[in-house]
């Protein structure tokens, strides 16, 4: 820990010596903080430790001090970076700097000392003006405190007990310092640590915004780049994916280096980000033309555990556009892997090593058709179908979602096939409603864990529900083609002779074939 004087800081910042890496925020604060800041130094309140990060190495990607573009440091010299600070020292700078000319900023204001106020200690002293605002014989600028020349014209005019107020001024601003802690490291990984523990106004600093710097180059912006793969991805429904930086840097990890834990961030370098981020780009895509093709999976919204994206694209990954080609075999294990996993809520808990298990077998899935990357043990009961509650949101909701629309559904009302390329879409429950009506199971005198179990939804849109309303099912039949009765009850994975069953054996055996057709699926 150090102390700077004001004067130390200009000059460190004006040389280029101190510098705002990328992976920080900008400059955000308002006119009247800096001028709440400026009251703080001249009454010699703390105002907390800047925290620098010396290195030898300079970043490429860097952000502008405010509105300030820095000079290119010196050769072979340290730069240091701010990790923690940045508000205030881009406010010391910009109120008395007088060598850089910023660019325009509407939202600028200068400081100005109010004369003659007096000692206050509760309210401040310093009050940002617009050049209509100011009065010279009540205001005086600070960004003249450390320029003679300017110093000398703005008091020359001033009366003398003016004067020695203002050289007062000027004596205690030359007099205050600024503790500095200072970093000094080569090792990223000890950096990254910092970074993840060091909060501004409340908010932790990104390894998103940090990766985006340190991947980049003339030619290659990481955020760019994930920009215009959102625009690609937009419409198709998995739009969100782009969008959701923790899945994003963990394909990166993955697939880079078969590892998604915390720390496998630190051990990617910018090459190997820019060298297989265009194979991660159309793993991506190809995963989603599988969820939707081989699965009838249309958004992220009902994926049950979205970060098996991350294994898929382990496997999808390819510097070819189209992605991996795989064999008959390779789509089955796929399908089967990805059924297993629901159902067995592998991906609720131990993520990281489910992962570090699954990217492998991935690997060897690629070179090989005949592996099986299904090992990992998976028991399914009536009680999957019986006990869980129907909630949008809930893994095994999703996971049953995802199964009915595996046997391509059919409209109860019309018989007509459910669009699930429209119905998928939007996460809404909307589109699924109860076979035995609540209302109706209501006045049976049933409790609501009674009427919401899995087992009694099907898909069902909005303008069906409202025609069946809360008829019994025994009733609303009579709504439906006749004909296409059976083929209705089939694609829904209910009994043939549901409409003439009692709620609690309609349920029963009802679950019974949901049981049988998950089987299916994971075996």
């Amino acid at each position: 820990m150090e102390n700077l004087p004001i004067r130390k800081i200009i000059d460190k910042i004006g040389s280029g010596e101190i510098r705002i890496p990328s992976f920080q925020r900008g400059f955000v604060w308002e006119p009247d903080a800096i001028a709440f800041l400026m009251d703080s130094l001249f009454k010699g309140y703390p105002i907390g430790a800047v925290l620098l990060w010396r290195t030898k190495e300079q970043l490429v990607n860097e952000r502008q001090l405010g509105c300030f573009t820095l000079p290119v440091p010196a050769k072979d010299y340290p730069v240091d970076y701010v990790l923690d600070g940045q508000q205030r020292l881009t406010s010391i700078f910009s109120v008395f700097q007088t060598e850089l000319s910023p660019e325009d900023n509407p939202n600028w204001k200068d400081i100005y000392y109010i004369i003659g106020k007096g000692q206050q200690f509760q309210e401040t002293q310093f009050v940002p003006l617009s050049p209509d605002e100011v009065d010279l014989t009540k205001h005086f600028p600070l960004s003249v405190l450390f320029d003679s020349v300017k110093y000398r014209r703005a008091t020359e005019t001033l009366d003398d007990d003016t004067k020695q107020e203002i050289d007062k001024l000027q004596e205690i601003f030359k007099e205050v310092t600024i503790p500095v802690q200072m970093m000094e490291t080569e090792d990223k990984n000890i950096v990254a640590i910092v970074f993840e523990r060091v909060n501004r106004t409340g908010i932790p600093l990104n390894s998103f915004q940090l990766l985006t710097a340190w991947s980049w180059s003339t030619d290659f912006d990481l955020q760019e780049k994930l920009d215009e793969l959102s625009d690609e991805l937009a419409g198709c429904g998995f739009d969100g994916i782009a969008e959701d930086q923790n899945l994003l840097l963990k394909c990166f990890t993955g697939y880079i280096l078969n590892d998604t834990s915390p720390g496998a961030l630190m051990n990617l370098s910018g090459d190997m980000i820019r060298d297989n981020f265009d194979s991660i780009k159309n793993g991506l895509k190809s995963t989603i033309d599988f969820l939707k093709q081989q699965l009838n999976l249309y958004s992220i919204q009902y994926m049950p555990y979205p970060a098996m994206i991350i294994s898929l694209v382990k496997f999808f990954g390819s510097r070819k556009a189209n992605g991996q080609l795989y064999t008959d075999k390779q789509r089955k294990q796929l399908i089967k892997w990805f059924w297993r996993s629901c159902f067995s809520r592998r991906y609720s808990s131990g993520v990281n090593d489910a992962h570090r298990t699954d990217l492998v077998a991935m690997t060897k899935l690629r070179a090989d058709e005949n592996v099986d990357i299904c090992t990992f043990k998976c028991d399914i009961s009536t009680s999957f179908f019986l006990i869980n509650q129907f909630s949008i949101s809930s893994v095994n909701t999703k996971t049953f979602i995802a199964m009915l629309a595996s046997n391509g559904p059919r409209s109860f009302i019309s018989g007509a096939n459910v669009d699930l390329s429209i119905t998928l879409k939007q996460a809404s429950s909307k589109e699924f409603h109860h076979i035995f009506p609540d209302k109706f199971l209501q006045r049976s005198g049933k409790e609501k864990k009674e009427i919401y179990p899995l087992a009694n939804f099907c898909f069902l849109n909005n303008a069906d529900n409202q025609k069946i309303k809360d008829k019994a099912p025994s009733d609303y039949m009579s709504l439906m083609n006749v004909s296409s009765i059976p083929e209705v009850l089939k694609a829904a994975i209910c009994p043939p002779d549901t409409f003439e069953m009692e709620y609690d054996k309609f349920l029963s055996a009802r679950a019974e074939m949901l049981l049988s057709y998950a089987n299916m699926l994971i075996n």
